[in-house]
This record gives C-alpha cells, structure tokens and sequence, in this order.
C-alpha cells in the first residue's frame, strides 16, 4: 500500500478493497502507551470518526463514503477522493465570485455539523476537497460531539486562524461568506459569532 499521508496518530495509505482504489486511515500504536490502554483509544477514536463521518453525510456534508470500519485493525476504508482538488489550492487559484460561493457553501456545511452538534475539531481549507462540483469535508480524527456554544465557537475560530494562515489576501471575503452561509443553516449562528468573538478578546489578553 502506498503512503499518502503521516500524522501523530494516523496512516492514510492509497490501498485497495473489493476491486477498487480506496483510502484506509490506519490509527497507529503508540509505545508509550500500556498496550491495552493504546487498543482502546484506537478502537474508540476509529469508531468515533466513523459515526462523526457517517453523521454528517445524513445531514447533507459531503464526506468520504465509509466502506468498512475495522475495529479490530484500527481501520477505516473509505471511497478515494484524491482526484479533487483541495480547498486550499483552489481558493489561492480563483476569482472572487467563485471564491465567495465556494466559502458560503463552506459556511453552510459548517452550519450543518453544528446544528446536529458535530465538532470537526480541524477545520482547515486542507481539510476540504473539491470534487464533481462537491465540498468534501475530511479528516475527523480531532473531532467529537457537543452542542456547547464554547466548543462551536472554538471550532470556527480556529478555522479563522487557518484562513488568516493560509488566504491573508482574502481573509475578509472568505471570513464574510462563511459566516452567511452559517448564519443561514444554523439557528443559534449569532451566539456562536459572539462567542468568536469573546475567544478572540481573550486571546489578545492572554498574549499581553
């Protein structure tokens, strides 16, 4: 299997399953850790993504379609979408009415995956794919369920310091849509908005 991909915690490897090409996210063992501790985490954080993906496919995010989830390897295989285009190149690439369009559509799926209480934990363009005129949202390991305004607010805040990261020369355009798109899909938009916005004061004061 070819390697795509290495994080602290994962594999992704370009593999293949019943015939087809397919990307398995293989949940690494950790030494450090007393291996029958390390096989749980694995095992609950595999089936915690799994649901987290599965979930936000029922109300409508385009995510990865899970294929097998196996518990006993640490593995998710899911359908390959490596020939889309990440979010990331394809913003830095377009013009300004493609690039507010694509961010409402962001702002609108990140409504969607709140609404529900999902927290995807690593929102990045990085972490986004276009495909077949789709915004896929990938990579959930960091993810987790909650409803708290607190954590909803964390979770867009950390994609604002993404955005400034990665698309300074457009922050302001694709900050403004994301928020409309998210205003329109989720009904407690504004209070997450001033939670950001409570976040970002305490962070310039913790920086003092």
């Amino acid at each position: 299997m070819q390697i795509i991909c290495r994080g602290a915690e994962s594999i992704i490897h370009l593999g293949r399953y019943q015939g087809k090409e397919v990307i398995i996210k293989e949940r690494i063992k950790k030494n450090y850790r007393i291996s029958k501790i390390d096989e749980k985490i694995r095992k609950n954080r595999t089936k915690k993504e799994a649901k987290l993906l599965t979930e936000a496919r029922r109300v409508g995010v385009p995510t990865p379609k899970i294929l097998l989830v196996d518990n006993v390897g640490y593995k998710i295989i899911m359908e390959n979408l490596i020939d889309g285009k990440r979010i990331k190149e394809f913003l830095n690439s377009s013009d300004r009415k493609t690039i507010q369009k694509t961010c409402f559509e962001i702002g609108r799926s990140i409504g969607k995956l709140h609404s529900i209480g999902i927290i995807h934990g690593d929102l990045t363009t990085s972490n986004m794919i276009l495909r077949k005129e789709k915004i896929y949202f990938i990579d959930f390991g960091l993810g987790y369920f909650s409803k708290k305004i607190e954590d909803q607010g964390t979770d867009l805040r950390l994609l604002h310091e993404a955005l400034k990261s990665t698309h300074f020369k457009i922050l302001d355009i694709c900050w403004k849509k994301i928020m409309e798109g998210y205003k329109k899909e989720y009904s407690n938009a504004d209070q997450i908005i001033k939670k950001i916005e409570e976040i970002k004061k305490r962070a310039r004061y913790m920086e003092r």
